[in-house]
C-alpha cells in the first residue's frame, strides 16, 4: 500500500478528508514527512502555483470550499505522484480557480502524469479532457476521444455544443477561433 501512495496522489471530493493541520503550510510538510521527503521550499513553490501563498499561515479549514479544495490538491500534489485520481475537483470552485486548475493539469499531463478524472464538470472535460468515458447504472457506456464523445452525445455534452450542433465545437475557445481543434490536450 506504500508504494502505491508513493506513485498516485488521490483528491476526494470533500477536502476536508485530507485536512487536519494548523495551518495550510503544514498541510503539505504533513504529506513530505509522512512520505520521507524533504521540503526545500517545495511546500511554499507549490501553494504560490496554486494561488494559495497569502494563506500559508491560516488555518485551512477557515478557508473558502474552493481555497480548501486547493489546499488539499497541493497535499497531494506536494509528493509528485506519477497518477492523480480526482473526485470531482472542480467542486467549489469559481471560474478563475477552475481555469487555473484546468492549466495546472494540463502542465501535468505535459510532464507525463496520468489524470484520470471523476466528474459531472462536463465543461471541464471539454476543455481539458484527452479520453472520456461515460457511465450509467454502474456500466461502462461509452468511452472514447473527448470531441467524438461529446460531440455525438445528446446528454453529456458541453453548452456549446448544445448551442451549436454539428460545428464540433466544445468550448468558447472554439467558437471564439471559428473552427474545432483537432486535439485535445
Amino acid at each position: 500500500m506504500a508504494a502505491i501512495c508513493r506513485d498516485v496522489g488521490y483528491l476526494p471530493q470533500d477536502p476536508n478528508a485530507l485536512l487536519f493541520a494548523d495551518t495550510v503550510r503544514e498541510e503539505l510538510q504533513i504529506t513530505l514527512r509522512n512520505h520521507g521527503m524533504a521540503d526545500a521550499g517545495a511546500a511554499d513553490a507549490l501553494l504560490d502555483r496554486l494561488g494559495l501563498a497569502e494563506y500559508v499561515n491560516a488555518y485551512p479549514r477557515d478557508l473558502s470550499a474552493g481555497e480548501r479544495q486547493r489546499v488539499a490538491l497541493g497535499a497531494i500534489l506536494v509528493t509528485q505522484p506519477r497518477a492523480l485520481l480526482l473526485d470531482e475537483p472542480t467542486r467549489g470552485l469559481d471560474y478563475a480557480a477552475k481555469a487555473g486548475l484546468g492549466r495546472l493539469l494540463r502542465r501535468l499531463a505535459a510532464e507525463q502524469h496520468t489524470i484520470i478524472l471523476a466528474t459531472h464538470d462536463v465543461e471541464l472535460v471539454a476543455a481539458y479532457a484527452d479520453r472520456v468515458a461515460l457511465l450509467g447504472d454502474g456500466e461502462l457506456v461509452v468511452e472514447g476521444p473527448v470531441r467524438e464523445i461529446l460531440n455525438d452525445s445528446l446528454i453529456f455534452s458541453s453548452q456549446i455544443a448544445k448551442l451549436y450542433p454539428g460545428t464540433g465545437w466544445l468550448t468558447v475557445d472554439d467558437v471564439v477561433a471559428g473552427q474545432a481543434p483537432k486535439a485535445g490536450i
